[in-house]
């Protein structure tokens, strides 16, 4: 950040000074973000490519720490939420967030749930993948609905601790050539493998839970400019951790997966795959772990969408019934919040009972392909706001505004995300749309 992004926090009242916790919304934010799909494609990359791409992960980890610092600091200085940021940019925004938030939790929750149901599949083969699937969910809506933010908080730090233990003691395991991980930051493009590059430095975390970094920091209480070095603290140790995740996954790629010339299955079941591989050259209890630490990643994604998408909907549903920011209905518990909690629960068990309804994944991979952009360009316009514009409190104050660096490097993730929206239409359409 430049200088001036970096101004010194505004002075806090004596009596009520900021608590100073480094794990707090920016775990939970990476702990959602990274699920098994991030997983799965940072160990795709060093299974096919070494430590060729391992860059490209760590820049993946950069991007998310610019576009989440971003969210929390513009709902920070204006007092104001992403959604009443988007909504002062006009009506086009509420008319792609609207369909967009409906298709989404129709979908992302039957794959939530059937990612959450695989690992434990694996460990008990005598499971149905569809019950444990629906069953997660259940606990999902369960452990949300009743708890509160700080509860879950709690919770997510959990999986965390299983996530590093698995991950990290895998790529431990592998024995890994650190001049090979050296040389794997140099910035190279081997042949074939642009697609491989754009989706694992989009993909490391890129879902719409970046944007409901803000909400979470209002649950915490973190709500007014002083919080704002901690909400960087905070953010910038969640991304190294995440940054820690995905190299230790392509280390694992790398040095089990590569240089065995071993292919791996499509999907979450590469995750499995690779517990089969852990297990035959370390044993049954790490085999084991592994996929205690897989189950970990998914779960904490479904327990951290079920809480921080519902509130953004919330908060969304709230501004078109032009309630007051912050009202009950549209915080943890409220009416609108579990409202869109079982939306995200039982709608999607259908999905899971029946085949994938082609239609629906179109429009998902559609409206889907577009958030990021959409996401990374609005936030370098709210961020650079001087006017009132429609809502007198979307402005954001003159120390905190983009400086030339914030500026360059969320106008650099509008473009690779525009890049990689551009290649995901091309694949949803092109069996539609043989042009393409």
């Amino acid at each position: 950040m430049t200088s001036r992004d970096m101004t010194t926090d505004l002075p806090a009242p004596s009596d009520t000074q900021p608590r100073w916790r480094l794990v707090g919304p920016g775990l939970v934010v990476a702990a959602t973000g990274v699920g098994a799909a991030d997983l799965v494609a940072t160990l795709v990359a060093g299974a096919k490519f070494g430590y060729t791409l391992l860059w490209v992960a760590v820049l993946g980890a950069v991007i998310k720490v610019v576009l989440v610092e971003g969210a929390g600091r513009y709902s920070l200085a204006s007092g104001r939420t992403i959604f009443e940021g988007w909504r002062s940019l006009g009506r086009w925004t509420t008319w792609y967030f609207a369909p967009y938030i409906v298709v989404w939790g129709l979908v992302y929750g039957a794959t939530a749930m059937s990612s959450s149901a695989l690992p434990l599949v694996a460990l008990f083969p005598d499971l149905s993948l569809r019950w444990t699937a629906i069953a997660s969910g259940l606990v999902g809506l369960a452990l949300v609905w009743f708890g509160s933010y700080a509860t879950f908080e709690k919770v997510v730090t959990g999986f965390v601790g299983a996530m590093f233990v698995a991950v990290v003691g895998a790529a431990a395991l592998t024995l890994p050539n650190l001049g090979e991980v050296a040389l794997g930051l140099r910035p190279i493009f081997p042949d074939d493998s642009i697609f491989n590059v754009l989706a694992i430095a989009g993909g490391v975390g890129g879902t719409i839970t970046l944007a409901a970094y803000g909400y979470w920091l209002r649950e915490k209480g973190w709500s007014t400019p002083r919080f704002m070095r901690v909400m960087r603290l905070d953010n910038g140790v969640a991304y190294a951790v995440t940054g820690v995740f995905v190299v230790s996954m392509l280390i694992v790629g790398a040095e089990l997966l590569y240089s065995a010339n071993i292919a791996l299955a499509t999907g979450d079941q590469a995750l499995v795959q690779l517990s089969g591989v852990l297990r035959d050259r370390y044993g049954d209890v790490f085999g084991h772990v592994f996929l205690i630490g897989f189950w970990a990643a998914s779960f904490s994604s479904l327990i951290g969408v079920w809480s921080g998408v519902s509130l953004m909907f919330a908060d969304f549903w709230g501004n078109l019934r032009n309630l007051p920011s912050g009202h009950p209905d549209t915080r943890t518990g409220g009416r609108y919040f579990r409202g869109y909690m079982l939306w995200l629960t039982f709608p999607p068990m259908l999905l899971l009972l029946l085949d994938k309804p082609i239609g629906l994944i179109l429009a998902y991979g559609t409206l889907g392909a577009i958030f990021m952009p959409f996401l990374a360009i609005t936030l370098l316009v709210l961020l650079n706001r001087r006017g009132d514009g429609d809502m007198p409190g979307a402005a954001v104050p003159r120390q905190w505004r983009n400086g030339w660096l914030s500026n360059g490097l969320l106008a650099l993730c509008a473009l690779l995300f525009a890049a990689l929206a551009v290649n995901e239409l091309r694949g949803v359409l092109s069996p539609y749309l043989p042009f393409l």
